[in-house]
């Protein structure tokens, strides 16, 4: 393929095409995902809570402390939760 308008179209269609296979596996793997979270439910477990577990682990300990500490706190904020520790109730 020649040379148009200064883009080498071998290797743009190279790229494309890659790019399509990869769509295609990924379109693959997330149906194998799915079904892995079918069976799951299927055998009593919950999928959103799978998933909130799986986004967890991803995160380094300090930053999964960090953000259950900030849930805890906005919680209490808004009346859903018990006062954090060492925060003082305000006074009415």
């Amino acid at each position: 393929m020649a040379d148009v308008g200064g883009i080498a179209g071998a290797q743009l269609r190279s790229y494309i095409e890659r790019v399509e296979r990869l769509e295609e596996e990924k379109a693959a793997l997330a149906a194998d995902i799915r079904e892995v979270f079918a069976e799951a439910k299927a055998t009593g477990f919950e999928p959103k809570v799978m998933r909130q577990i799986i986004k967890l682990r991803k995160l380094e300990q300090a930053d999964r402390q960090e953000q259950e500490a900030l849930l805890e706190l906005y919680l209490a904020a808004i009346g859903m939760g018990p006062e954090p520790e060492g925060i003082e109730p305000p006074v009415a």
